[in-house]
């Protein structure tokens, strides 16, 4: 959120500064409605489409391939602005990063409803440990983020797509070798 500027934001919207702050009353406010503009994009390009597969490990998957590089393919060349700001964010206190907790808690849940729907359906073993399998499957994304924005790994997604392929396989899921 640090690289978020009033002058940055008010020349790409063609607005003066002093038009965009009196619209937005205050950075904070800024700050939050760009977040929550993320999670709509985030919503449009992977679960949206991914909610449209069947349930179970096939709908899991549909999110993960999506959710996997989604900021460049949402037109954010910056990346994913919630795992940005988990880190810069995670010594600060306030309402952006209450709101950006509140947003991982619901994509979390999300990420344990669809796994434990995989995991009733059979898809996945019955004694898979869910809360680890999600853990696990967001570090998976975190270092994605990580090695494709700050170290500018080419083979960053690819990475990202065996580790979670190595996740599912070790969950007990059938996948083709």
């Amino acid at each position: 959120m640090s690289g978020v500027t009033l002058g940055r934001l008010a020349e790409a919207a063609s607005l003066s500064k002093s038009g965009l702050f009196a619209h937005f009353r205050s950075k904070e406010q800024l700050e939050l409605a760009l977040l929550d503009e993320a999670a709509r994009l985030a919503h449009v390009h992977v679960v949206e489409p991914a909610m449209r597969a069947p349930e179970g490990l096939p709908r899991l998957r549909g999110l993960v391939e999506r959710w996997i590089g989604w900021p460049s393919r949402a037109g954010l060349p910056g990346g994913c602005p919630v795992a940005s700001a988990l880190f810069e964010l995670d010594d600060s206190e306030g309402r952006v990063r209450e709101h950006i907790a509140a947003l991982e808690k619901e994509w979390r849940e999300l990420l344990r409803s669809l796994t434990a729907s995989a995991v009733a359906l059979g898809h996945l073993n019955v004694e898979t440990d869910i809360e680890q399998f999600v853990w696990e499957l967001c570090g998976i994304y975190l270092s994605h983020h990580a090695s494709a924005r700050f170290l500018r790994d080419p083979a960053a997604e690819t990475r990202a797509r065996h580790a979670f392929d190595a996740l599912l396989r070790r969950a007990g899921a059938a996948l083709p070798s």
